[in-house]
């Protein structure tokens, strides 16, 4: 029988996840936890009172200095990072608030670094690199060594399900190597002083086949965003993999709809499918694998 807990305000999050026994349900009510945190215990089940009521907020970022003057890194930012494999979130935010990326680097809100990850009615909400999707392309776990801790360098198969969340940020603000499967959620792009945005940006190794499937999907923008300014995806590695599946798109959304990643040769790798096909996407989506 799973143990219930009820948070308090005022209670360490760190706290709450490292006493809890695995498999508990936490339970949050309405307010602001500032803390960063690391989720270590396997299957809790965080509910929270509601997506604006339960936030988990902090706001480091990547050019931040740590104690021995290094440059804090993307990946050592985020607000929340779940090390765990089973883990479940519901009716709550998780926030980096930083703020400004073009003077500041990437802001990760949420961190998944464990199997079976489960987030449900949810917000994530930052600037640049909002949701990072374990695991990490190899390179990187291997030039990070020593650098990172074990746990945000684990490899294997990570798989992830997001159902009716919203998901907001402006440059490659849903990325990584997970099997991340996002079902009726909001994608939300928000103003970026270069004026140019990303939703997603895969890493997925070719021996991947599922990589970040995006079904029934809106994709939606703030006030002030630029029409065609915002591509659908672009690869951060060769071989990423992206599907769009019966989504809707605003008019921020660029006619072309994918990017290859600056001055690369990443078109000719990457697996990107949208389906029904919209009009004047890039020749490279839907192309035969």
């Amino acid at each position: 029988m799973r143990e219930i807990l009820t948070a308090h305000p005022g209670d360490s999050l760190q706290h709450l996840f490292d006493s809890a026994p695995a498999g508990a349900e936490i339970r949050f009510p309405a307010g602001i936890w500032r803390e960063k945190a690391v989720i270590r215990t396997p299957g809790l089940h965080l509910v929270g009172s509601g997506r604006e009521e339960t936030v988990f907020v902090f706001d480091d970022y990547a050019l931040k200095k740590d104690s021995l003057g290094r440059d804090y890194n993307t990946f050592r930012t985020w607000t929340l990072a779940v090390c765990a494999d089973g883990v479940v979130m519901e009716h709550l935010s998780v926030v980096n608030d930083a703020l400004s990326p073009e003077k500041k680097g990437q802001e990760v809100a949420l961190s998944v670094c464990g199997d079976a990850f489960q987030m449900h009615d949810c917000t994530l909400s930052s600037t640049q690199d909002t949701l990072f999707l374990g695991p990490l392309p190899p390179d990187l776990i291997e030039r990070y060594n020593g650098f990172l801790p074990d746990e945000l360098r684990q490899p294997g198969l990570l798989r992830q399900h997001f159902s009716r969340c919203h998901i907001e940020g402006t440059v490659d603000f849903i990325f990584g190597c997970g099997e991340a499967v996002f079902d009726s959620c909001e994608i939300r792009s928000l103003c970026d002083a270069r004026d140019i945005g990303y939703a997603a940006a895969p890493a997925h190794s070719l021996s991947q086949e599922e990589g970040f499937l995006f079904s029934h999907c809106n994709f939606t923008c703030a006030a002030g965003v630029t029409p065609g300014s915002i591509f659908l995806a672009r690869p951060w590695r060769d071989y990423g993999l992206c599907r769009f599946k019966d989504c809707s798109y605003g008019p921020h959304i660029a006619p072309e709809g994918f990017d290859k990643w600056n001055d690369t040769q990443r078109d000719r790798t990457a697996r990107f499918y949208e389906s029904p096909p919209t009009p004047g996407r890039v020749s490279w989506v839907n192309r035969p694998t």
